[in-house]
């Protein structure tokens, strides 16, 4: 039975040691991996520190672009309020002389309709017989419907009746 137990001694003995170099070697390991990954993190942090940095630049930079469109925008809207007055100045003065050119128009036919309302009916019938179908039938609707039959008697038929024609428009 001692036999057994020194045996039994032994083997435990042998085995601890067995244990030991296994535990040292685990360390061993252990320590290895832990400065592996020390490792690790500082490059990791490095890469994190440079993904701020740009980070920052790139915000710093979108910050300068937003600002000069901003600027640039002002600047459109500023030019687009102008071109807009403008074109109301224009359009304002493009009434303006539309309606003087209609006066001066109504005023020249006025004048004309009492040259021809004073003439003779041969002598306004030649003229107007020489005159374009428009011009003639312009100043024939401002004429009074007695002195436009006159004329229209001592002018030639096929000229009188194209005319009356137009007048029937």
């Amino acid at each position: 039975m001692k036999y057994i137990l020194l045996l039994a001694l032994f083997y435990s003995a042998l085995f601890s040691m067995q244990n030991s170099d296994k535990l040292f070697e685990c360390t061993k390991i252990f320590k290895e991996r832990k400065n592996e990954l020390l490792v690790e993190l500082e490059r990791i942090d490095e890469q994190k520190q440079a993904l701020n940095a740009l980070k920052t630049a790139t915000e710093e930079l979108l910050k300068q672009k937003e600002a000069k469109l901003s600027l640039k925008e002002d600047a459109v809207n500023a030019k687009l309020e102008q071109v807009s007055q403008k074109e109301k100045s224009i359009q304002a003065m493009l009434e303006k002389n539309t309606q003087i050119l209609k006066e001066i128009k109504s005023t020249k036919m006025s004048k004309i309709s009492q040259t021809f309302a004073k003439m003779k009916a041969g002598a306004a019938a030649n003229i107007i017989a020489d005159m374009q179908t428009k011009e003639a039938t312009s100043i024939l609707q401002s004429l009074k419907p007695k002195v436009v039959g006159k004329i229209l008697a001592k002018m030639d038929p096929k000229k009188a009746s194209e005319l009356t024609q137009l007048l029937a428009k």
